[in-house]
């Protein structure tokens, strides 16, 4: 078998290649080479919840990363539990009842629709000191794959949204900005130096009663609507098509009919990350503690050292109950569980208090 340098494909395998994604080549703002610079391009996953694992399930069918030079690297901190089935459209109830990482069971279920992606499976929580790693162009190996393409928003926070702008604005990378929660959905194409970033069009975040998840529960048509959005805006700028690029916040309300649009084609002056370069975020500067989306639970991160399952599993079964894979332990102890990461990462259900999640950290795990 001889291989074909002009397109980064065994030559045998050109012919399955036309044939999987020919409905897409047949779209005429596609064709032939747009879906070669698809199957090459580098796009970054920031989160595979809701949002993520619906972009990543459609980029990852239209063929993105589908070749050695191509990359879909999907970042996320979480596990798959039950309550994440009914919108969550790449996981099953084999995951939730496993607690797989979510990264770990959306690059399983990629492969078995489409094993030409080379899919990066990344369990970790994007935080400033390791955001120039898990959004820049190297492996776990330290191999420099070429420069990332994309960033896509499927996070469920503001604290991460501004750190990946901060990312974004400072390295010239374009993202997409995408959130729902009940029947709303929302997005934002930003293109560093051309359009207006996340920080220019909200300086701050939110203050006061915002909803969440798990305060106005979420419809999966709202999630779906705004993934598939913001995984079209990303196909018309991988394919190079920028001049459809959507230049404006959008918002949608599928539930009540709402739709509006915010201009935003030019940075604004003043932007303290487009205008002022001071990427306070990247800088992990009063970055607080995050209550994750959907759950009464804190993430305990600052730590970063490698956790034998096995040998504590035996030293916390006189405490509770505990459960574990390759990948997560889980313990119960009422009224709370926590679930440890290989890395020493822990989230910690049943309180929102930080005091009572370090303490219990401490308490089982060390500190």
């Amino acid at each position: 078998m001889t291989d074909n340098p002009a397109s980064g494909f065994p030559a045998s395998s050109s012919e399955n290649f036309d044939d999987r994604y020919s409905r897409q080549i047949l779209f005429h703002g596609i064709g032939e080479e747009g879906q070669k610079k698809l199957a090459e391009a580098r796009v970054v996953i920031v989160g595979c919840g809701a949002t993520g694992s619906a972009v990543a399930a459609l980029l990852a069918r239209s063929g993105v990363g589908a070749s050695p030079l191509g990359l879909l690297r999907i970042i996320d901190r979480d596990y798959v539990e039950a309550s994440n089935l009914q919108r969550q459209t790449l996981f099953e109830e084999s995951d939730a009842a496993e607690s797989l990482p979510k990264a770990v069971a959306a690059a399983r279920r990629i492969k078995a629709f489409n094993s030409q992606v080379r899919v990066d499976a990344r369990v970790d929580d994007l935080t400033p000191a390791n955001a120039e790693e898990l959004l820049g162009p190297a492996d776990r190996e330290g191999r420099n794959l070429g420069p990332i393409d994309l960033i896509l928003d499927g996070t469920d926070n503001f604290e991460t949204r501004y750190l990946v702008n901060d990312y974004a604005v400072k390295h010239s990378k374009p993202w997409i900005y995408a959130a729902a929660v009940g029947s709303y959905g929302v997005t934002l194409n930003v293109i560093p130096g051309e359009t207006a970033c996340l920080s220019c069009i909200f300086p701050a975040p939110p203050t006061g009663m915002v909803e969440t998840c798990e305060t106005a529960g979420v419809l999966n048509s709202a999630v779906n609507l705004v993934a598939s959005i913001e995984a079209t805006e990303a196909l018309k700028l991988l394919v190079g098509s920028r001049d459809r690029l959507r230049r404006s916040l959008l918002s949608f309300d599928v539930w009540h009919n709402d739709r509006a649009e915010i201009a935003a084609s030019r940075p604004r002056p003043g932007c303290q990350a487009c205008s002022e370069r001071n990427f306070v975020h990247l800088a992990g500067e009063g970055r607080p503690h995050i209550t994750l989306c959907g759950r009464n639970s804190v993430q305990i991160h600052e730590q970063h050292r490698p956790v034998a399952f096995a040998e504590l599993s035996a030293r916390l079964q006189p405490h509770g109950t505990v459960r574990f894979n390759d990948f997560v332990l889980k313990f119960w102890r009422e009224p709370h569980e926590m679930t440890l990461f290989p890395d020493g990462r822990a989230i910690i259900k049943g309180t929102t208090d930080t005091g009572v999640a370090r303490s219990l950290y401490a308490r089982f795990v060390g500190s």
